[in-house]
């Protein structure tokens, strides 16, 4: 079972939330807690994988990526959880996410390059995560435009091995 957190960790997680470039003792004279308690609650959070601090980029402001939401169609069998795990560790993959609804599945995907890139991991890459026939169909949905949306970069995005030489 999910553990609620207290009111200090949840006071310390919207903080970072909001900028998490303030310092231990920043952070502290925010919250007015001592420094040490920061410290003790931080990295209790960041030990029990409850908190990611990351830089986030605007995808709205960066018009060389390409964003995509993936709806999944699986093969019963109830393991569809599992399924969302292996997708959520593929190159290009921000999240994937058990849902209610005419999908089982919706991935959150974003590519560094052009449609043929996205092509690549819509019709290869998330139908090899599964066994055969456990994805039964997909639809994917390009990200025209969007409001707020700040991504951490998925594996592979802007990866030295998948960079385009920019021009000169």
């Amino acid at each position: 079972m999910r553990e609620h957190l207290d009111l200090t960790d949840r006071r310390l997680v919207k903080q970072l939330s909001q900028d998490a470039q303030p310092g231990i003792n920043r952070l502290a004279e925010t919250l007015a807690i001592s420094v040490p308690t920061v410290r003790s609650r931080l990295r209790n959070l960041l030990d029990r994988n409850l908190l990611k601090i990351v830089g986030l980029l605007n995808l709205t402001e960066r018009p060389e990526l390409i964003s995509a939401i993936v709806g999944i169609n699986a093969q019963g069998r109830g393991r569809a959880r599992e399924l969302a795990q292996r997708i959520s560790e593929l190159p290009f993959v921000n999240s994937a996410s058990v849902v209610t609804g005419r999908f089982d599945i919706i991935v959150d995907v974003t590519v560094a390059g052009d449609v043929a890139d996205l092509y690549r991991v819509t019709s290869e890459l998330i139908p090899g995560a599964g066994e055969p026939g456990e994805v039964v169909r997909s639809e994917t949905f390009v990200v025209m435009a969007s409001c707020n949306k700040w991504v951490s970069l998925p594996e592979g995005c802007w990866s030295d091995d998948n960079v385009r030489k920019e021009p000169a």
